[in-house]
């Protein structure tokens, strides 16, 4: 999204368009891998930021979907069309944007307050995504139009929305990868040499950045003459945000790969269903083992 709505010339406007269509549409691909691997596969969603997860990446896979076929729906010229496509955009955007912001939350709660105990109905107690439904009800009822020509109030809550999940997942940011540090000095496992430490850090980094969405904080800085540079940069990793959360959370995390191979490979690259997957919990070392 571009904060400082200072128009680009007709050639990067058409490459950013482009790029994003093709980051949505491969992005849509592999949510929906994603989706099918945690859906169909009991043993690698029995752990809370596992259940989280689907929840983003279904937000995510409608909030792509809803943007590809937005332009489409767009030349019926129908207010009543254009309105239930805009109010769709809107929900999953903020749907999003929340779910990012309980995966922060959860993490901070697993590595940090070392949460162990049993708390019945957890999700359903520590998940908040009816507010976005409430955001765009309270838009609806004020005035509809708000979700044709005249968007100023939608923008603004977006925007206000957006700044707040992003300061409060830059914050867990930092604290998770400050306590992964500790935990790692008090808890020293096979020592790694310093390349080998270094890329798994770097893989912790990369991974929480996509997870967390902290990717989109370079709207922040498409400003003045590094504008363009900086949407290019926005435009190409934001619409990818799917493609790298599948990259890192089903095809380099251990357990999930090891469960695909069990119930989705055949021949020599099919695992026996004796080859269990790591048992995985609401508590820090989990947590840990799941960004490693």
């Amino acid at each position: 999204q571009d904060l400082s709505r200072t128009p680009l010339n007709d050639a990067d406007e058409w490459a950013l368009t482009l790029v994003t269509y093709v980051g949505c549409g491969i992005s849509s691909i592999f949510l929906g891998l994603a989706l099918l691997i945690y859906l169909s596969t009991d043993k690698v969603r029995e752990d809370y930021p596992s259940k989280i997860l689907v929840n983003l990446c279904f937000a995510l896979l409608m909030l792509n979907l809803a943007f590809l076929v937005n332009s489409w729906l767009a030349m019926f010229q129908n207010p009543g069309l254009c309105i239930a496509a805009a109010v769709t955009l809107h929900y999953f955007l903020l749907s999003a944007f929340t779910w990012m912001c309980l995966e922060a939350i959860n993490m901070y709660f697993a590595l940090v307050k070392v949460f162990k105990v049993y708390v019945p109905y957890y999700m359903l107690k520590f998940s908040i995504a009816g507010i976005p439904a409430l955001i765009v009800i309270v838009v609806l009822s004020i005035n509809r139009d708000f979700y044709g020509t005249d968007y100023a109030l939608r923008r603004s809550a977006d925007i206000g929305y957006f700044i707040l999940v992003f300061l409060i997942n830059i914050g867990m940011f930092v604290t998770v990868l400050c306590q992964i540090r500790v935990m790692k000095t008090n808890n020293p496992r096979v020592k790694k040499d310093r390349n080998q430490e270094f890329l798994l850090d770097l893989k912790r980094v990369i991974s929480l950045t996509f997870l967390l969405g902290l990717t989109w904080g370079f709207a922040f800085f498409a400003w003045g003459p590094l504008k363009t540079a900086f949407m290019y940069v926005f435009a190409i990793c934001n619409s990818l945000q799917g493609f790298f959360i599948f990259v890192f959370y089903c095809l380099m995390k251990d357990n999930v790969r090891t469960q695909c191979q069990i119930h989705f490979c055949c021949g020599k690259f099919q695992l026996g269903n004796s080859r269990k997957a790591p048992v995985v919990s609401f508590c820090s070392e989990a947590v840990l083992l799941s960004l490693t």
